[in-house]
């Protein structure tokens, strides 16, 4: 917990670091990879970088950890931290570097508040990334701790790649050694690294779309944004090998009999995919309500894969929103506004991160309890920042 001799110094200084967070990151990336540039190479996401998401979703997730402690005074924000820990495993990050990160963001921190920083302000503010830190550090050591292998990556060969509606490719992997592999649990990712053109590694998170279990298989969209689905989907062929991590994610399905609400938008559907097919391949009695938005039927990444497995459901429905709409799906973008929401249900959310917050607010507005709602984000979690 935040000490006494700190929290009256965080709280009065709050406003101001908050306030000046967003300008502080950049020096802090500025200075982090001038000094270790090899940190592009297989860990930072240059796209990321270039889009600001990266220093947008830092500068977030610490004004919202020390808001917290001022706040809720002996507790720590354990979803976020969760969060935060299971993509920091999925990218393989260690206990020695959060010592490196310290060392350049509190450098950053002393050259954009030069004017008004003093020794007790420094003090308290190193005791709270200190405290995310090591809040961090034993979470991701647990994860780790938890896999079948102690390997970072492991080598999967491309078994298939297929079309997967306009844009979108699904890979299916089978292992390329004899490294044991851990069970992934339904809604997990994992990390995908590839080498672009120019000889850079980048890395990449990506829902398992498939089964669960020792199968591996997720599903890209091309113009995403990023540095590695291009290099997936115009280089990659069956047969080659792709490094990739051990599944991590905490956005899984929870056991017991609970009404599920299944909410996506675009490719978003890769999670919710792999919760529908793990639902169908148990043969669950549960009530599955399937919720998802695309531009155009074709776009639909997975529409045969979620289709079959709703009819495989005798309780599951599915409800469709297109912009340009056929037959069967409801015209324009989704709202629960016209949905009848199973009683007491839990929701799964996946997609765009506008999509998320207006699905998120319906929900909790039409009875839904925030803590029953989970949600993944693509990339950078800026969602804090937002």
């Amino acid at each position: 917990m935040l000490s006494d001799k700190s929290r009256p110094v965080i709280e009065a200084t709050l406003p101001l670091v908050g306030s000046r967070i967003s300008e502080i990151t950049p020096k802090f990336y500025q200075r982090l990879f001038a000094a270790h540039p090899e940190l592009l190479d297989g860990l930072f996401s240059r796209s990321n970088q270039r889009s600001g998401n990266q220093q947008q979703a830092l500068a977030g997730s610490i004004a919202a950890f020390a808001t917290h402690l001022v706040n809720n005074p002996g507790t720590l924000p354990e979803t976020v931290l969760s969060r935060i820990a299971h993509r920091h495993a999925s990218l393989g990050i260690t206990e020695p570097q959060y010592q490196v990160v310290y060392e350049h963001l509190f450098a950053a921190v002393a050259e954009d508040l030069a004017e008004v920083i003093t020794p007790e302000i420094a003090e308290a503010w190193t005791e709270v990334y200190w405290l995310m830190a090591d809040a961090l550090i034993k979470l991701e050591k647990a994860l780790y701790a938890g896999q079948a292998n102690s390997m970072m990556w492991t080598p999967w060969r491309v078994a298939a790649k297929t079309p997967a509606g306009a844009g979108s490719m699904t890979f299916a992997l089978e292992p390329a050694d004899e490294t044991p592999v851990t069970q992934a649990l339904p809604g997990q990712y994992i990390s995908v690294k590839v080498i672009l053109p120019e000889g850079l590694r980048q890395v990449r998170q990506y829902s398992l779309s498939g089964e669960a279990g020792t199968t591996r298989s997720f599903t890209t969209k091309l113009d995403d944004g990023g540095d590695v689905s291009p290099v997936l989907h115009n280089n990659v062929q069956v047969g080659d090998i792709l490094e990739i991590s051990n599944p991590y994610g905490e956005i899984t399905l929870k056991d017991g009999d609970r009404p599920v609400v299944l909410a996506s938008a675009g490719i978003g559907c890769t999670p919710t995919a792999s919760i529908l097919r793990s639902l169908a391949d148990s043969g669950s009695e549960r009530q599955v309500l399937v919720l998802h938005a695309e531009s155009t039927l074709e776009s639909w990444a997975l529409r045969s894969q979620m289709t079959d497995d709703v009819e495989r459901l005798d309780g599951a429905e599915l409800q469709l929103w297109l912009e340009q709409p056929e037959a069967g799906a409801k015209e324009g973008f989704m709202s629960l506004r016209e949905v009848d929401l199973p009683a007491d249900a839990s929701l799964y959310l996946c997609g765009p991160l506008p999509f998320m917050k207006n699905i998120r607010n319906e929900a909790i507005n039409a009875g839904i309890p925030a803590t029953r709602i989970h949600y993944e984000v693509f990339g950078p979690d800026i969602w804090l920042a937002g």
